[in-house]
């Protein structure tokens, strides 16, 4: 019979660290609600596997490999049978130097063995469970960010209701997909597991620490089901996909988190929902965990564009000038390999195939996934691993816009996403026929 358990850990950073997501240097003044940990243990009597999601921004290969090895080391489960991916908080630590923020590295020493307690701790909370899953929309918080605009360009975030759009450029991807585990006799509800694809939220409140719609999520959730019901919450592809619908006028002014809020409260109650409406359970699905290395190659800058970055460098400071950010950009960029691997990962529970990709992938991608797999149902969780900056489809590499635009967070180049899609849809198809 299939055990799960799931747990989390606090792994709030102090006051006066800096938050990372946006241009401008930001130093933590206050702590909205905590960041955690949380991880998912599952055991089908002959392997385990776990998933453990954090809420912050993003992670590297070299700091997420500490948090696996020291996991391994607390629970035996196989190193290539975990999936580490983030929730993309804007509102927690620097996990890297880039842009106008610098990455605490003593914070991250700490987080890494932080978070493997939290799969030691899932993996001792194991029981018998029933599991169940299914699919439900929110299609009001799904929308894609970038669109074509009258001058031929695209452009991420135009105003809303500017005539200057022409068209979205991509599609959304409202789904969201539940696994459900609850007590065998009783189909007692006793662990989830919700995935959709949605950047971050985001607040005026922005020198506060928030694990953003994700912890709402989450808390939202455990209230709706009671007792000790805990949940773990991993993000889709949503490297374009935001929750601001520009075919409406602006909301009104609300509070700082009323956003982050009301999001985090419309997707647990459609996870909620989907619950109640669950039908087929089953006892002893099969587990099954696949990975495989690929090569990822960078973009490099021109010898022109990297002698106007210098020059520009040469002069005084400017972090309010964004063509500065990004000069400062190039040359972190030009200090990282033009090769190297990365992961892509597949996992099996029963009937539901789960993806893990490194990097802020597009949506488009998660679709073609969920259409090429052989499971019934499939969650693509991004951000999973190592971070590779955004991976947009080629297309979107030649429309251009924020996403496309060469710095340490996009640096993919063509040919990306296909190779990472082919990639993981095998893994797919051979877990599909291995158990």
């Amino acid at each position: 019979m299939l055990r799960v358990g799931i747990e989390s850990v606090d792994i709030t950073p102090p006051l006066g660290i800096e938050v990372c997501g946006y241009f401008e240097k930001r130093i933590a003044q206050d702590i909205h609600d905590r960041l955690e940990a949380t991880a998912l243990v599952a055991d089908d009597g002959e392997r385990q596997i776990a998933i453990v999601v954090l809420d912050i921004v993003m992670v590297v290969r070299e700091d997420l490999d500490k948090l696996r090895a020291r996991a391994s080391e607390l629970t035996g489960i196989p190193g290539d049978h975990l999936l580490i991916s983030c929730t993309h908080t804007h509102q927690g630590p620097a996990t890297r130097s880039l842009f106008n923020t610098l990455r605490d590295d003593r914070y991250m020493e700490w987080i890494m063995y932080k978070a493997a307690d939290a799969v030691r701790l899932a993996q001792l909370r194991l029981e018998p469970v029933t599991m169940g899953h299914a699919s439900g929309r929110c299609p009001e918080v799904s929308h894609n960010r970038r669109w074509h605009m009258n001058d031929g360009t695209v452009l991420m975030h135009p105003a809303p209701g500017s005539a200057e759009r022409v068209r979205q450029a991509a599609p959304d991807d409202p789904e969201l997909i539940l696994a459900a585990f609850a007590s065998p006799d009783t189909l007692a509800p006793r662990w989830g597991f919700v995935n959709f694809a949605l950047h971050y939220v985001g607040t005026p409140s922005s020198l506060s620490i928030s694990a953003d719609y994700s912890g709402v999520l989450r808390r939202e959730l455990c209230h709706m089901m009671g007792g000790d019901f805990r949940t773990l919450y991993a993000n889709g592809t949503c490297g374009d996909i935001f929750w601001i619908d520009t075919d409406l006028p602006p909301w009104p002014p609300v509070s700082p988190f009323f956003h982050i809020e009301r999001v985090g409260k419309l997707l647990a109650s459609e996870a909620h929902r989907q619950w109640q409406n669950l039908r087929e359970w089953s006892d002893d699905p099969p587990l099954g965990a696949a990975w495989a290395e690929v090569p990822f190659t960078r973009r490099e800058a021109t010898p022109e564009q990297m002698e106007q970055a210098r020059l520009l460098l040469e002069g005084p400071p400017q972090p309010g000038n964004r063509e500065w950010v990004y000069a400062g950009e190039l040359m972190l960029l030009a200090q990282e390999p033009v090769q190297r691997p990365v992961p892509i990962q597949a996992l099996r529970i029963g009937d539901l195939g789960i993806v893990g990709l490194p990097g802020e992938i597009f949506v488009e991608i998660g679709l073609a996934l969920k259409r090429l797999s052989p499971f019934p149902r499939t969650m693509v969780i991004e951000l999973a691993n190592d971070w590779a900056g955004y991976i947009p489809t080629d297309r979107a590499l030649k429309e251009g816009s924020y996403e496309t635009r060469l710095a340490t967070v996009s640096k993919a180049t063509p040919g990306t996403a296909e190779l990472w899609t082919e990639t993981a849809a095998r893994l797919l198809r051979g877990l599909w026929v291995a158990t």
